[in-house]
């Protein structure tokens, strides 16, 4: 049987390209990846870092180990680092939004940039590439003409719905239009979004509200599969709350987009003794926005990852009530701690949680059901620790190992037609 051989492109890595590329090894499909920056813990530049002063050491440490990325079974890994390196520098120096590159610095620049790259250089003797959202357009149209299919994998709702959903809360919050990234982006990377979905032969997305999202654009259901991320029960697990306080906590990008501003009006609402609202992530409401909350909130800015076992352990419940969402990781992490959520559709509710068994599903920009959710979260207590345990009975199914069988199954399919 011929050998089958499968690119996969990712400019800067996250767990379900990392787990898409386990998929492809797994059923011996998996060529190469090609990133921008692939850190191998136990490889040379590891062993370099080491030798450096004790704080140097530290602070490279964990920003590389955020990158860390080693190819499974015989693949191998391209990495082209040099143009994601200063973009990282411009954003930690901060010298990136005083140039008004905003706070994430050329982001697309080094997606476009590695996009074309792989069109010129990584498509040789290929049967298909694997690519994602943004960084698949010059490679796909490349693919195409050397007959190479072309798989796409788009993690979160199309522009096209995203564009709608943040211009309709610009025009309820004018205050929070620079805060919605969706409704400023230029033409050129709409028209290469619409692209990409042109050009797929098949795409992946991980919930249903992404599916509708395409369907709505016209993309037919046969070239759809809707396969949601998996849940890292083996790295997240139950551990007994050390308190007795009500604890609602939200993980994430603190801003509009993830309708935190109506998880504070629910909040504030309640006014609940012995209870507190804690919300991490990176702030991205206006100046002094979120400072207004200081007194009825307990706010974190990003934390490391390895420290999010603590705050899901000591907490009730996680809302994640986003507006605009794709599916939200975060959700099936705190399910593994045994945490219950209050969700959204927009937020791949449905597509992981019965309603009312290992959380609730409450509708966009519902304030007042937020606020039910939370009051009866806070007065059933047992009855929410038996929700708890169901979030991670349902965690436990929902593994990245399913993830991964899941999609090498559909791929294998594809290829075999």
């Amino acid at each position: 049987m011929a050998i089958r051989r499968i690119s996969l492109v990712h400019p800067t890595s996250n767990p379900n390209s990392r787990n898409a590329a386990i998929a492809l090894a797994d059923a011996n499909l998996l060529h190469e990846i090609i990133t921008t920056i692939a850190y191998n813990p136990k490889g040379q530049l590891a062993q370099a870092i080491q030798r450096l002063p004790r704080a140097i050491n530290r602070i490279l440490s964990q920003e590389l180990e955020r990158r860390t990325w080693v190819a499974p079974g015989s693949a191998s890994t391209k990495a082209h680092p040099w143009r994601e390196a200063l973009r990282v520098c411009l954003v930690k120096s901060r010298l990136s939004s005083r140039l008004g590159l905003g706070s994430q610095g050329p982001i697309d620049w080094v997606y476009a940039s590695l996009d074309r790259h792989v069109a010129r250089h990584h498509l040789d003797h290929l049967e298909a590439v694997y690519a994602y959202e943004d960084g698949a357009a010059s490679t796909f149209q490349s693919a195409k003409q050397r007959g190479i299919r072309c798989f796409y994998e788009l993690p979160i709702v199309f522009h096209r719905a995203a564009r709608q959903i943040q211009q309709d809360e610009a025009n309820l919050f004018p205050e929070f239009s620079p805060s919605l990234q969706a409704i400023h982006e230029p033409l050129w990377k709409l028209e290469r979004k619409e692209q990409e979905i042109a050009l797929a032969d098949h795409i992946f997305v991980p919930s249903s509200m992404t599916r509708q999202s395409l369907l709505d654009a016209g993309v037919t259901s046969e070239r759809i599969s809707v396969i949601p991320y998996g849940a890292p029960v083996d790295y997240f697990k139950p551990q007994a709350k050390l308190d007795d306080k009500f604890r609602a906590l939200f993980v994430g990008r603190v801003g509009p987009r993830k309708g935190v501003h109506y998880l504070l009006q629910a909040w504030q609402k309640l006014r609940l003794p012995e209870a507190e609202l804690k919300l991490v992530g990176i702030n991205e409401f206006p100046p002094g926005w979120i400072e207004s909350y200081r007194d009825s909130i307990h706010y974190l800015p990003s934390v490391p990852h390895a420290s999010l076992h603590h705050h899901y352990c000591s907490s009730s419940v996680l809302v994640f009530p986003s507006l605009v969402e794709g599916f939200g990781l975060v959700q099936l992490e705190a399910m593994a701690c045994g945490i219950p959520i209050i969700t959204t559709p927009n937020a791949a509710g449905p597509d992981i949680i019965t309603d009312g068994v290992e959380g609730f599903i409450v509708p966009i920009r519902d304030s007042e059901a937020i606020q039910e959710k939370l009051e009866w979260c806070y007065q059933n207590p047992d009855e929410l620790a038996e929700m708890g345990s169901a979030a991670r009975r349902k965690a436990e199914a929902l593994t990245w190992p399913v993830y991964q069988r899941k999609l090498a199954d559909k791929i294998n399919s594809l290829l075999s037609r």
